[in-house]
């Protein structure tokens, strides 16, 4: 049962959807967006909906403890750039080797379209966890 947790492609694990915010709102705004919907990163995306980063509750932190003004800042000065990504096709054990290997908390689902990426879902470890306990 494991194995097919394993096997199984990012599109069937998944829940689609992705909360976003852009490079130039505050990172208040970010901090409100995560506390609403108890979520540990959000996804940063262009004017177009294209990947641009990913900000995270540890970024957060690190503005507050670095800046007096952290709330007004933007999240460009904060966000990461490089983003760990996987295809929807990609399997899960992918993923998990991702999050380990790398020692982080998400990764992002993306479909290409040329050179940009689309972000559709975000696939945590908390997920993974979620479909080793229902693979029984």
């Amino acid at each position: 049962m494991v194995l097919r947790m394993k096997e199984m492609a990012v599109r069937e694990a998944k829940r689609f959807g992705v909360i976003t915010c852009h490079a130039t709102e505050s990172l208040m705004a970010v901090a409100d967006t995560m506390r609403q919907h108890n979520i540990g990163a959000l996804i940063v995306v262009d004017a177009a909906g294209d990947l641009a980063g990913v900000i995270t509750r540890a970024d957060l932190v690190r503005a507050c403890y670095e800046r007096p003004d952290w709330a007004t800042q933007p999240v460009c000065d904060y966000r990461s750039a490089e983003v760990v990504t996987v295809l929807l096709d990609d399997p899960m054990s992918k993923v998990m080797g991702l999050l380990v290997d790398r020692r982080i908390h998400c990764v992002v689902a993306v479909e290409p379209h040329g050179e940009r990426l689309k972000p559709v879902a975000v696939l945590s470890a908390a997920d993974v966890v979620y479909h080793m306990a229902n693979s029984r």
